[in-house]
């Protein structure tokens, strides 16, 4: 028993050390960074423009679902984003299909799931991800219309006194200062020497710095400090707990233990691997060599649909990042999403198992 224990919580942190490793510093440090600034200097205008309740849709679901692609983000990276464009009175409609396409349609993701598991399976994921992630949140906006409801009468509310961070500049400044930080994350989680992306950071940053010099008023940089602070606080702790927790479930039901049910195309098969990509935590790019060797899709054992269930919905939601959205939206709303995300991936891995090989 002890020694089971002792696995268990050696597991954990070896989980939980890689974690740390692989994206604190790539990934979420710059990407509480980029939350911060959506909650404190995006004009709130801007957000009801493109993302409101009230915005078009075509524009606005149309822009969250390709978001990943330009971002190259994973499931830890999306969350504080996500929280930003949330607190910032997203409509819950688009907010939840950024949510999804993130790092569903991740660019590094879906080129290195052509290039190991298959150009089809590449492609497919990549479609099967911008169609699910509009369809997911149409039908969160239409399910939750009283929340979209109770954030017009906030925005208005809001946008009746002064906006924080509209001092007069110029329109270039705020979408140049966030091409910076994106560019940073960008670079940070690129398969690049770190000769190579080290000066392109760095750059960057000074870039950063001369924005926040000469052209941001004090009140605008210590917001954007207390906002960054108060999604981090509330989101990386969560991260930590849920990614150890998982470690140690990992040493008790190894993967290998459903390789016997992914030998169909079945929607049984298909609705257990999306299932299973809920439960396991596999981090952005990580997924393509789980579900190759582990799983057995590069030598057979696992058939197509469930590879592509698990491609859909493990990157997008786990048991971590679902405990951290529940913070931000809710457990009612959460749940709904998750089911969402579960069925769709099921759906769609059934029918490119039966109608695409």
């Amino acid at each position: 028993m002890i020694d089971l224990i002792i696995g268990s919580l050696a597991t954990g942190w070896d989980t939980l050390a890689g974690y740390l490793a692989e994206h604190v510093v790539t990934c979420l440090i710059p990407a509480f960074f980029i939350a911060g600034a959506i909650a404190a200097l995006v004009r709130k205008d801007a957000i009801m423009k493109y993302f409101s309740p009230d915005a078009k849709r075509s524009t606005a679901y149309g822009l969250a679902s390709v978001s990943g692609t330009v971002l190259a983000v994973c499931s830890c990276t999306i969350l504080p984003m996500f929280a930003g464009l949330f607190k910032r009175g997203s409509g819950i409609g688009p907010a939840t299909t950024f949510l999804y396409a993130g790092p569903a349609i991740n660019i590094l993701a879906i080129v290195y799931t052509a290039k190991v598991l298959g150009f089809d399976l590449g492609v497919a994921r990549a479609a099967f991800a911008i169609v699910m992630a509009i369809i997911i949140g149409l039908i969160m906006a239409f399910l939750f219309k009283s929340h979209d409801a109770d954030t017009k009468k906030k925005l208005a509310a809001m946008l009746s006194g002064p906006l924080v961070g509209d001092a007069e500049k110029p329109r270039f400044v705020v979408p140049l200062f966030f091409i910076f930080l994106v560019g940073i994350l960008i670079a940070g989680t690129a398969q690049a020497d770190w000769m190579i992306k080290f000066p392109i950071i760095y750059a960057l940053t000074l870039g950063v710095a001369f924005l926040l010099i000469y052209y941001f008023e004090r009140d605008e940089v210590s917001e954007w400090g207390l906002e960054t602070w108060d999604l981090t606080k509330k989101i990386f702790p969560i991260l930590i707990i849920g990614t150890f927790a998982l470690g140690m479930l990992s040493f008790f039901l190894p993967p290998e233990v459903f390789r016997p049910f992914f030998g169909t195309n079945s929607i049984e098969s298909t609705f257990l691997a999306s299932l299973v990509g809920t439960i396991l935590y596999m981090p952005t790019l990580l997924e393509v060599p789980v579900i190759g060797t582990t799983f057995g899709y590069t030598s057979g054992v696992m058939a197509g649909g469930p590879a592509l269930a698990l491609l859909l919905s493990g990157p997008s939601i786990s048991l971590p990042s679902l405990l951290v959205i529940s913070r931000i939206m809710g457990p009612k709303k959460t749940i709904v999403y998750a089911a969402l995300v579960i069925l769709f991936s099921a759906v769609a891995g059934f029918v490119y198992g039966m109608f695409f090989l």
